[in-house]
C-alpha cells in the first residue's frame, strides 16, 4: 500500500481506571492515586473524571487536593498492578500486529498497514481493539487513526474517553492547523512559548512558516515541528518489544528526613548505585561518566557530572566519583532528594585502554561478585543480601522508594 495505517492507543487514566478495576464505586466519586506523604512523595499522580471536574489537577499536592476536594479518595499507586494490565493490553494488541511500539506504560502506536486484509480498515481495527479492551479488562483506550504516528497521537488526544478518532491526510486544514501549536507532540510549554513569541499560535501557522526560519531558531528541532505540522513524519513502528540500547542509566530517591551529613548521602548513594549497576549489568553496558543530582531541604536543585578515567559499572568508584561531585558542589544545606546516573554508555563488548599493570584478575573478581548478587536479589528478592555499610546506619530504614529512569 501507498500509505500507512498507524494507530495510536491511549488507555484512558489509566492509573484511576486500574485502581476502580473490581471497585466500580470509585468511578462514581472524586478519586486520586497519590504518593505517600510519609516519603515525601504526596502528590496528585492521576485522578479520575469526577476529581478532575472538582478541580483536581497532577502533580497537586494531596494536602491541597483534599482542601479542594475534602470527599476526594486517595489511594496508593501499585505500579506492579499497571505493568501486568499494560502487558495484558498490549496482548491483544499483538493479535492484530506485530508492530507495537509502546510510549510510556499506557500508549502504544500500532501499524495495523498489513493487517486491513484481514481485520477491516483502520477504524474498524481501532474500535476491535476498543470493544476488546473494555470487555476484557474493563478499561477504556482511545484511538488515534492516521496516515503517520504524530496524527495518530493528535487524534487519539482528540475525543476521550473511550472514542475513535481518524485524520487523514486531507483532515489536515480543517481538523488540524486551527489546533492550538502546544497540541502537537513534541511541542512542550518552553517550546510553546517560543513559538508564540514568533506570532505563531496555531498548529496551521506552524505548518505554514519557512522551515528555514524554524530552522534557524530552533535548530533540527525546528525542521522535525515543521514536517509533523505537515504530517511529514514517516518513522516506522518498531517491532513488538525492539529498542535501542539505552543512552543512559539513573535513580533518585526522595528521603523520609533530610540527610544532614556527607555519610549519609554516601548510603543513600550506594543503594542507588546498586540499582544503577545491575541496570547496566542487564543491558550490558559500561558507565563513562558518572551524574550527581540533588536537592535540598529549600527545593534548589544542583546537578554536575563528572567523567571516569576508566568506564566501570562497579558500585565503589561509581560512588566515589558521586562523593567527589558531592564535595565539591554541597553547602552542606540538608538535602530532601538524591538521584545518580550513568551516561556515555560502552557497550562491555568494546576494547578499553587501560595501563599497563592493570588488575584485570581483581576486576574479573569483582565483577562476578556483583553479578551473582544480582542473581540473589533477582530470585529472592533485594533484602536478601546487604552491604554491611547500609547497616551501620538506621537511615537504611528511613529513605523513600526510588524511582529509575532509563533513556533509549
Amino acid at each position: 500500500m501507498d500509505e500507512r495505517v498507524i494507530l495510536h492507543c491511549d488507555l484512558n487514566n489509566f492509573f484511576a481506571s486500574v485502581a476502580s478495576i473490581g471497585h466500580p464505586e470509585l468511578r462514581e466519586v472524586p478519586m486520586a492515586v497519590c504518593g505517600s506523604i510519609e516519603e515525601r512523595h504526596g502528590i496528585v499522580l492521576a485522578n479520575n473524571y469526577p476529581a478532575k471536574a472538582a478541580g483536581i489537577k497532577t502533580a497537586m499536592t494531596v494536602v491541597e487536593a483534599l482542601r479542594l476536594c475534602p470527599r476526594l479518595i486517595c489511594v496508593k499507586p501499585d505500579y506492579r498492578a499497571y505493568m501486568e494490565y499494560s502487558r495484558k493490553v498490549q496482548e491483544i494488541y499483538a493479535c492484530y500486529t506485530d508492530q507495537i511500539e509502546p510510549f510510556g506504560i499506557d500508549e502504544c502506536w500500532l501499524d495495523v498497514t498489513g493487517s486491513e486484509r484481514l481485520f477491516g480498515d483502520g477504524q474498524e481495527i481501532a474500535h476491535r481493539l476498543r470493544g476488546e479492551v473494555k470487555r476484557n479488562f474493563d478499561l477504556t483506550i482511545s484511538v488515534g487513526v492516521s496516515f503517520c504516528k504524530v496524527m495518530a497521537k493528535l487524534g487519539s488526544d482528540m475525543k476521550k474517553p473511550d472514542a475513535v478518532t481518524a485524520i487523514e491526510k486531507a483532515d489536515l486544514p480543517t481538523k488540524v492547523w486551527p489546533l492550538p501549536v502546544g497540541d502537537l507532540f513534541g511541542i512542550g510549554r518552553h517550546t510553546r512559548e517560543k513559538l508564540c513569541d514568533l506570532g505563531i499560535y496555531t498548529i496551521g501557522q506552524l505548518a505554514n512558516t519557512d522551515p528555514n526560519v524554524l530552522k534557524t531558531k530552533f535548530g533540527k528541532i525546528g525542521l522535525q515541528m515543521w514536517q509533523f505540522a505537515n504530517g511529514k513524519e514517516v518513522s516506522p513502528v518498531r517491532k513488538w518489544g525492539e529498542c535501542d540500547p539505552p543512552k543512559s542509566v539513573s535513580r533518585s530517591t526522595t528521603c523520609k528526613e533530610d540527610l544532614t551529613n556527607a555519610r549519609q548521602v554516601r548510603q543513600v548513594l550506594v543503594g542507588l548505585t546498586e540499582q544503577v549497576s545491575a541496570d547496566l549489568r542487564r543491558h550490558g553496558f559500561y558507565a563513562g561518566k558518572i551524574s550527581l543530582y540533588f536537592r535540598d531541604k529549600n527545593l534548589a536543585w544542583c546537578s554536575r557530572q563528572s567523567t571516569l578515567d576508566l568506564p566501570t559499572r562497579l558500585v565503589k568508584p561509581m560512588v566515589d566519583t558521586a562523593m567527589a561531585l558531592l564535595e565539591e558542589n554541597w553547602s552542606g544545606i540538608p538535602l530532601r532528594s538524591v538521584g545518580m546516573g550513568a551516561s556515555n554508555l560502552i557497550p562491555q563488548t568494546s576494547p578499553i585502554q587501560t595501563g599497563l599493570f592493570f588488575d584485570f584478575a581483581d576486576l574479573e573478581r569483582k565483577e562476578r561478585l556483583e553479578a551473582k548478587v544480582d542473581e540473589l536479589r533477582d530470585k529472592m528478592g533485594r533484602d536478601t543480601i546487604t552491604r554491611a555499610s547500609q547497616l551501620l546506619d538506621p537511615l537504611h530504614v528511613k529513605l523513600g522508594s526510588s524511582f529509575g529512569h532509563i533513556q533509549f
